[in-house]
């Protein structure tokens, strides 16, 4: 008998083992279709590495089958085998363990801890305590900012700059030129901290107050778009500030 739980974020499904498809990003591991047998092998797997022979113990299978089911977890770059530590005389064993692929196959609670930390800091310091905690992430992010966008050179290569370090945090940022021509659009195309910003609006107005501070006084930036307003991506229009004439 199966004591093993089932995963609740596999769908039940059964993949072809004959089928050879791409290996699937992240984002698209809930397409994978899992049958109830590869479910089992992936959760045992997810307690330690294990051989054919195990597996086929555990789950009271003939070898040949764990095998088949083997091969197509690992055409989709779920499973991986590798030498595992020699057992007595003769050649090492062979073993499976799950790749970091996987990983995204169990159930993940960031999001949910993220928000549960959030009302606790309002609840223990109120909000001028979580407004403070806001502003020491504030001045974290503004040290690695300060390193990434030069102080001078042209507003372009600045901005380039800055969408660089958003792009590394999966922002999915990009620059473009404004339609009015007179500056240019900072676009992200994703927000990998909705959830926090959702339940806390003082992320978003710390990071506008970021990339003003970083970008320079002689610098406008305003958000045009909002993710969190409902918006399909958040935009910021960026121009440098129109001098003004001359006095005589």
């Amino acid at each position: 008998m199966d004591d093993v739980k089932t995963l609740t974020q596999i769908p039940a499904q059964n993949l072809e083992p004959n089928v050879q498809p791409a290996h699937l990003e992240p984002a698209n591991l809930e397409a994978a279709n899992l049958g109830p047998t590869k479910r089992r092998i992936v959760e045992r797997l997810k307690r330690a590495d294990a051989k054919v022979s195990d597996l086929a113990r555990m789950l009271d299978m003939t070898e040949a089958g764990v095998r088949q089911h083997l091969d197509s977890l690992a055409d989709h770059g779920l499973v991986v085998s590798r030498t595992g530590p020699v057992e007595g005389r003769g050649r090492p064993p062979t073993v499976w363990a799950l790749t970091d692929l996987a990983e995204d196959l169990f159930p993940d609670r960031h999001d949910d801890l993220t928000v549960e930390l959030i009302t606790a800091v309002r609840t223990a310091l109120g909000d001028e305590g979580l407004a403070r905690v806001i502003d020491a992430r504030g001045e974290v992010q503004r040290a690695a900012y300060a390193r990434a966008v030069p102080k001078r050179g042209a507003l372009r290569t600045r901005v380039e700059a800055l969408a660089g370090i958003r792009a590394e945090e999966g922002y999915v940022a990009e620059v473009v030129d404004d339609p009015d021509g007179r500056g240019m659009l900072l676009i992200e195309h994703h927000c990998p901290i909705c959830t926090a910003a959702a339940a806390c609006p003082g992320l978003c107005g710390s990071e506008l107050a970021l990339f003003r501070e970083v970008l320079g006084p002689q610098v406008t930036v305003e958000r045009t778009q909002h993710i969190i307003a409902g918006d399909r991506r958040c935009t910021y229009r960026i121009e440098p500030v129109a001098k003004r004439p001359a006095t005589r």
